[in-house]
């Protein structure tokens, strides 16, 4: 019989900007996307750790995180 003791998911995502819109709005939904994004997790009560965020050329983000795997204990992933 085996158990999961913790698991942590590593990700990185990319917060794209949609075509045919105005760049200045669609950088602006991009990074209302990531903020959502955020808010989503914090309500969730899904821990969660951004290792690295970078703003790209054409206004995009892409960050790489480390988040909570289904209500596992991920403590020391996160740390």
């Amino acid at each position: 019989m085996k158990r999961i003791i913790s698991a942590c998911l590593e990700q990185t995502i990319h917060f794209q900007l949609k075509d045919g819109i105005e760049k200045s709005i669609a950088v602006k939904n991009a990074k209302e996307d990531y903020e959502t994004y955020k808010k989503q997790m914090e309500r969730s009560n899904v821990k969660y750790k951004i290792v690295d965020e970078k703003e790209q050329p054409d206004g995009s983000i892409v960050i790489k995180i480390k988040k909570q795997y289904n209500n596992y204990k991920c403590n020391e992933y996160i740390d």
